[in-house]
């Protein structure tokens, strides 16, 4: 089933050259329809299994390999929100060259520093002092406190300083660029036994309500004629 086929319509007031009648219309796909999950089954931890999209998969060849049917590749973009596959679907290794030297305008330009990020650190216990990954300047540091015996009066601590060299790594624009490219490929795969009742929502959501003033038919709206009334 083709998303786009399920698209329902809108009658417009044609502004084709060659129309020459005030009642003359052309029917357009209603773009502003966009289906989405129902609640309980977005909610629903075992409706889904995790997936990490291969090197060159796209949405449709994704949903042969996993429904045997192209046309489900809006099941997968709906179940991961995806609206602009450019921008959210992971780029091949050739597209994600291409996109970041356009960017960044030279194979050097790609060593540079794009920014700074904290490392992971651990106290002697392994219990985590500063998350990993986390943007910060270049001169970023700090400490912590680690207990090395216990007073009358209660703990005994040690300062301990994380200098930049340890707690600080710079991230070029090539592995930022690269991270945020991989980061992608982990989405969503809707079970198969959802996968009706999804299309049945989406059919239900295309329709468009009688008692609106515009219906024409479930799959038609119309819309306001100027030229009729003249305003």
């Amino acid at each position: 089933m083709a998303y786009f086929e399920e698209l329902p319509e809108i009658s417009y007031i044609s502004r084709l050259a060659n129309s020459n009648r005030n009642e003359d219309r052309i029917l357009v796909k209603n773009l502003f329809k966009r289906a989405k999950l129902r609640t309980d089954i977005e909610s629903a931890i075992t409706a889904f299994n995790y997936y990490l999209i291969e090197e060159g998969e796209r949405p449709d060849t994704l949903a042969k390999k996993i429904y045997d049917n192209e046309e489900l590749d809006w099941v997968i973009l709906i179940t991961n929100n995806i609206t602009n596959i450019r921008d959210q679907w992971p780029l091949s290794s050739n597209d994600l060259n291409s996109y970041m030297l356009d960017k960044y305008g030279s194979e050097e330009n790609l060593t540079k520093i794009h920014h700074y990020e904290t490392k992971e650190i651990r106290d002697s216990s392994n219990r985590l002092i500063m998350k990993g990954g986390l943007v910060v300047g270049e001169e970023f540091q700090f400490e912590y406190n680690t207990p090395v015996g216990v007073a009358s009066t209660g703990n005994i601590y040690n300062v301990e300083p994380v200098p930049p060299e340890k707690g600080v790594i710079a991230v070029s624009n090539y592995e930022y660029e690269n991270k945020k490219n991989e980061e992608k490929r982990k989405i969503k795969i809707l079970k198969r036994e959802f996968v009706p009742v999804i299309i049945t929502d989406l059919r239900n959501i295309m329709r468009y309500d009688k008692s609106s003033s515009q219906y024409v038919s479930r799959k038609v709206i119309t819309t306001y004629n100027p030229r009729k009334y003249g305003v």
